[in-house]
């Protein structure tokens, strides 16, 4: 089995739940230390403590730290920390950011189209049952599984009050967007990173596909894989390489809270050529080949890893 350098360091920002702590532990069985930055309420903590006391059981180094991660005192903190613990010879081989703190607000007022409703009615006739019961049997088979129903069910409900305005985009840029060239540059002005370092970020279809109440997301990973071709051109005679991975639709919390969210999921699955959802795992495998020596010629691009999802 590969075995890093039990001198190398792997800091996850966004490290305690969906891809962040997938890839945490793939890179921990593996024999990479991990410094793992999430921020989490008191009650989250009972279930994401077990999990890093799985990782640090595995034999490797494990320094966390919940805190705001998109602050510059919250960045000090944890790179004066790991500076410490790093010592003389630990050295950061990859960066993965893997933040998930956006605004879910639509840009204009949702009108529904009766289209679903009109074609349950027909078929309601045709099988001679009434609408309303009908309405509920789809309703509750598309609830457990029945994913070819999407088209037929009457979409999430949005939040017709509340609107994108400038602060919502402008923090989720920076959340989202930005706020990894300043880990970058801090990390890189304290010399803490090995001659051959990894950057990661990560992006979705959202990108290019208009998902309702993604629209400030959207902007921020446009910006998210701007700032990466950058830093790839910027930073690779430093010895560091920039990549982005554009994970196919993964069933996690961040997705769970995008408004029609169980509509994605279902038209993913359906069009996906095996037939199932992105997993986190799935993703955390593509991010630890990154990681290999193998993959140093690798900079500057867009990885899909969603099993073909994008062409189907």
């Amino acid at each position: 089995m590969v075995k890093f350098n039990s001198d190398f360091w792997a800091v996850i920002i966004g490290g305690s739940s969906g891809f962040g702590l997938a890839t945490a532990k793939k890179l921990a069985a593996h024999g990479m230390n991990l410094c793992i930055v999430h921020r989490d309420r008191r009650g989250a903590m009972s279930r994401i403590e077990p999990c890093f006391e799985k990782l640090k059981a595995s034999g490797v180094k494990v320094a966390t730290f919940n805190l705001d991660a998109l602050s510059t005192d919250g960045r000090t903190r944890v790179l004066d920390s790991l500076a410490e613990e790093l010592g003389k010879t630990g050295k950061i081989r990859m960066v993965l950011h893997s933040v998930a703190f956006g605004n879910l607000k639509l840009l204009a007022p949702y009108h529904a189209t009766n289209a679903p409703k009109l074609i349950r009615q027909k078929i309601a006739q045709e099988v001679k049952t009434s609408s309303a019961i009908f309405d509920q049997i789809m309703q509750k088979a598309f609830e457990n599984g029945a994913d070819s129903l999407h088209a037929l069910v009457d979409p999430s409900e949005y939040n017709n009050r509340q609107f994108l305005e400038d602060d919502d985009f402008a923090r989720t840029i920076h959340a989202m967007g930005s706020n990894i060239v300043d880990w970058v540059q801090d990390i890189f002005r304290r010399k803490l990173f090995t001659r051959d370092a990894r950057v990661l970020s990560l992006t979705s279809e959202g990108n290019s596909v208009a998902w309702r109440g993604y629209a400030a997301v959207s902007a921020a990973k446009a910006v998210l894989e701007s700032v990466s071709r950058s830093m790839a051109v910027e930073f690779a005679p430093y010895g560091i390489r920039s990549n982005i991975i554009q994970a196919g639709v993964t069933d996690t919390a961040a997705l769970r809270v995008i408004p029609g969210s169980r509509h994605i999921k279902a038209n993913a699955a359906l069009r996906n050529p095996f037939g199932r959802l992105t997993t986190p795992e799935d993703v955390a495998n593509v991010i630890f080949l990154l990681c290999m020596d193998e993959a140093a010629w690798i900079n500057g691009a867009l990885i899909c890893a969603d099993g073909g999802e994008r062409i189907s």
